[in-house]
């Protein structure tokens, strides 16, 4: 790290109207009442529309149920509804005064692991549930360790249904000692864990008058004050090129920008900054938006940069420091999570990888082992990844990726897998090394 970078990070900005957005993955087993802890926020934060509340009392009137279940307000297709089970990935947003949030609810189904992958994926926090009665399950340690392995920065442990439970205080000491202790094997920067009844409301919202031995704060108010604006990587300027803007008119002939979305780091005017794979170095003489100039720009503003000097620049081309630079390579290690149905990875296959604004070309070189995300085994002697399977492979591109590790950004670090025939996703991957 050098000097300069030092200095951005330490005037970087630390208040914005982009810090007050938390994006929320849920998780969890099936039925630990993800889908009603969701409903029980928009509910009780008074963000549902009278139609949308109408609706759900009358298919749960439909259905014979004593009380208006409020995981319809989330469990949106009709195969969810009629099975009683969340199959796809539910984004749902709701604001209070003190900020705006963004909620994947994810299945918790053991055959909808990419799905939960994918929710996961951008989430700034995973809320994982789990039943006061029936303790840590498979898919708790599952749900836990996928999103410890996208580098989810905060965690939440919810012990869900504790009125079931008559509230006890030693049901929820020992799930607690049981999930801290598997918790210390993974990567948990910061953990929490509440008691709560998703169904009645305690401590959801408001604290519980029925849990006067928890000392600590609601879900909410937890929700409301966690730190995310130091999760993001204000370091490492990576800005990867997205679109070239040359207006076709008589009074901007010479306008030439290059907007994108800033990956991670602060980009200022004045900065010298590299284009690669170029390598030429030039400065940034504007950053502009649609709203006019800015004096900084930071992850995850979207924006246009002018340079200095009028150089070759492209879509898939990145701007970062002369002394700080990406990683570019054509031999690319990481972990996968396959997701396609019909088709298995395999050694020597070939597939299209997206990354940040570039598509290349890669081939499968090696399968170095299957993971199992319930024993954290590792199965060496694996030949194949077939649908919700994670593994370690490495890959060969055509044409070098301007990457970092996983775990030093996010941004930079992931990847989509295509199948060119079909143009369908069919994996994700992290880079490792």
């Amino acid at each position: 790290m050098t000097s300069t970078d030092v200095a951005a990070a330490a005037s970087a900005p630390t208040v914005s109207h982009e810090s007050d957005l938390l994006r929320f993955a849920t998780a969890g087993s099936v039925d630990d009442g993800k889908s009603t802890l969701i409903g029980r926020l928009l509910y009780d934060t008074k963000t549902l529309f009278e139609d949308q509340l109408s609706a759900v009392e009358a298919v749960s009137a439909a259905r014979g149920d004593e009380y208006t279940d409020l995981a319809l307000l989330t469990d949106g297709l009709r195969s969810e509804r009629e099975q009683g089970i969340t199959i796809d990935v539910a984004y749902r947003y709701f604001s209070t005064p003190k900020r705006k949030f963004i909620i994947a609810d994810t299945p918790g189904h053991i055959q909808y692991t990419r799905n939960m992958v994918t929710g996961a994926s951008t989430a700034d926090l995973s809320l994982i549930l789990v039943d006061a009665r029936k303790g840590l399950v498979e898919q708790s340690r599952r749900h836990a360790f996928l999103c410890s392995l996208l580098r989810v920065p905060h965690m939440v442990l919810c012990v869900n249904k504790m009125d079931l439970v008559d509230y006890s205080q030693e049901v929820f000491d020992r799930i607690a000692e049981e999930f801290t202790a598997f918790a210390t094997k993974l990567d948990v920067p910061d953990l929490t864990i509440v008691p709560i009844s998703a169904l009645k409301g305690d401590n959801v919202v408001n604290r519980s008058e029925n849990m006067p031995w928890y000392s600590g704060c609601s879900l909410l108010h937890h929700l409301e004050n966690v730190h995310i604006a130091s999760d993001r990587n204000l370091v490492d300027v990576r800005f990867p090129v997205q679109h070239v803007i040359r207006p076709q008119t008589s009074d901007t002939l010479d306008y030439r920008g290059y907007a994108g979305q800033v990956a991670s780091g602060v980009i200022k005017p004045g900065d010298d900054v590299v284009v690669l794979p170029s390598g030429f170095t030039t400065t940034v003489a504007s950053v502009e938006t649609a709203d006019g100039p800015l004096e900084e720009a930071f992850p995850p503003q979207s924006v246009t940069i002018r340079l200095a000097d009028d150089l070759d620049v492209s879509r898939g081309d990145m701007l970062a420091r002369p002394n700080n630079q990406p990683r570019s390579t054509q031999d690319v290690e990481a972990l996968v999570c396959w997701m396609d149905e019909t088709d298995s990875l395999r050694v020597r296959g070939k597939y299209a990888i997206k990354h940040t604004t570039n598509e290349v070309r890669a081939v499968v070189k090696e399968l170095k082992y299957r993971l199992d995300i319930n024993t954290l085994h590792r199965d060496e002697d694996a030949e194949a990844l077939e649908l919700n399977e994670i593994g370690r492979v490495k890959l060969r591109t055509t044409k070098p990726l301007l990457c970092d590790e996983y775990r030093r950004n996010r941004e930079t670090g992931g990847f989509i897998i295509v199948d060119e025939a079909t143009n369908r996703t069919v994996g994700a991957g992290i880079i490792t090394g």
